[in-house]
């Protein structure tokens, strides 16, 4: 079926929270992403679907999130709030041409999901409003992100995989991801993995990215308790102006669901490839931050460039329990990394 928005057409959901129903949780996950229990349907929902299209004339799909950020600012939430849009075990989808707004959540969630295309949209929601990540592909698999605007209060975009011992039983990666020419600003993250890497995420290409305005330009996360494998992101030929944080990579980022998770149960990450990144009013140019017991390996930076104003120093890089290599890196990066001398650049 194909969802089409004549120009200047407007779909509002409902403000009223009584009228959205409850779903059980996703097995990734074991609850609510917010709240124990189950959540609340996103706006627009599928289930077991292919060959699905959500395009037109940059009409606007308008979540009216206000009550929902509300709730969550005053605590008063029962259970998870709606993503605007989620696919789940779905496959062959496709957004374009479209405007979301104000989702009360997540904007766009596939999850379980393979062979999906999101190209030409535009995302808005306001910088204070809370949990509104962009598009967050979901132990989802050959996703492709591209041309798009997105201004949200949260990472732009988020690459998932299932949360702690649930993600690790539920056992889907995200695999095959490409992002290419974004644009967009948030107080939170650019290009975000994780911090939700339970299953797995391989293979991710993210190119020709433009950030304004953000707290984190490139931002892979994960935390103990995650278990799951990071391997092969390549991210490349990015501009960033006024960034609290250029690159932060680090392994004591996320919450946990609940107390059962596994300590013993550590992410690992490597043979990351970033290049080709220019910043400028960049408060600190990098944070890498791996665990003792599982350093990150296999970073290498090649060609980045990353000051600060005119009337700031630039913030030394942090780095602990991290190998690997650099090239022509400004500034200087962590001895971490310099010591181990040049690594090649080669892509995935």
């Amino acid at each position: 079926m194909t969802l089409y928005l004549a120009r200047g057409a407007v779909i509002k959901a409902t403000q009223n929270t009584a009228d959205w129903p409850l779903i059980a949780p996703l097995p990734s996950y074991g609850r609510g992403r917010e709240r124990p229990g189950g959540r609340y349907m996103s706006f627009i929902h599928g289930e077991g679907l292919h060959d699905v299209i959500i395009t037109g004339e940059n009409g606007t799909i308008d979540g009216q999130g206000g009550v929902w950020w509300n709730m969550w600012r005053r605590r008063t939430l029962q259970f998870t709030r709606p993503n605007l849009i989620e696919f789940k075990d779905s496959r062959s989808i496709i957004i374009s041409n479209v405007i979301f707004k104000n989702s009360p959540f997540w904007n766009i969630h596939p999850v379980y999901c393979s062979n999906v295309v999101i190209r030409h949209v535009t995302i808005l929601a306001p910088p204070a409003s809370p949990n509104t990540d962009g598009i967050d592909p979901d132990s989802s698999s050959h996703v492709c992100i591209e041309d798009s605007y997105i201004s949200t209060g949260d990472d732009l975009v988020a690459i998932k995989s299932g949360w702690d011992e649930y993600g690790i039983n539920y056992g889907r990666p995200s695999t095959d991801i490409t992002i290419r020419r974004i644009t967009g600003s948030s107080p939170f993250a650019g290009i975000a993995v994780g911090s939700e890497t339970s299953g797995g995420v391989y293979n991710v290409l993210a190119e020709h990215i433009t950030l304004k305005n953000m707290g984190v330009g490139i931002h892979l996360k994960t935390n103990i308790g995650r278990g799951g494998i990071v391997k092969n992101v390549t991210i490349s030929h990015v501009y960033m102006v006024n960034v609290r944080k250029g690159i932060k990579i680090a392994a004591d980022v996320g919450d946990h669901p609940d107390t059962n998770y596994n300590p013993n149960a550590l992410p690992v990450l490597n043979h990351v490839r970033i290049t080709n990144v220019r910043g400028k009013k960049v408060q600190q140019a990098g944070l890498i931050n791996g665990l003792k017991n599982s350093p990150f390996t296999d970073i290498c930076l090649s060609n980045i460039n990353l000051h600060g104003s005119n009337r700031q120093r630039n913030v030394p890089w942090n780095c602990s329990y991290v190998s690997g290599g650099a090239i022509r890196v400004r500034p200087l990066p962590c001895p971490d990394l310099i010591h181990r001398g040049s690594c090649p650049i080669h892509g995935r």
